[in-house]
């Protein structure tokens, strides 16, 4: 199956994970070549289910609260925050515009 550039772009923007070299595209490949083997098992008659758990009982502890009002000390933890937020980093690339990702797939 081949990968458009349409589809790198969406999966770079929602992984944020670099795909633009050739290793980064074969990797990608080769996921969804596994993921297609899915399709060959026969789920007839098999009712989709909501949890693998779906038929036990899960037992909850109580949440007790032992602690509260820590706000200004998690916060100290925070490299870069917003407002009383942390921020995420960005991921781990610098995403490209469409048009220079389209150059590169060609030569693949």
């Amino acid at each position: 199956q081949t990968v458009t550039v349409e589809v790198l772009d969406h999966l770079e923007h929602l992984a944020l994970v670099d795909f633009r070299d050739s290793e980064g595209i074969e990797r990608l490949q080769k996921a969804i070549q596994f993921a297609d083997q899915l399709h060959e098992v026969n789920t007839d008659g098999i009712e989709p289910m909501d949890s693998v758990l779906e038929d036990r009982c899960l037992y909850l502890r109580d949440d007790d609260v032992t602690e509260g009002n820590c706000t200004k000390e998690l916060m100290k933890n925070a490299r870069e925050k917003v407002e009383e937020y942390f921020v995420a980093p960005p991921g781990n690339i610098p995403l490209p515009k469409l048009e220079e990702q389209d150059t590169f797939l060609q030569g693949s």
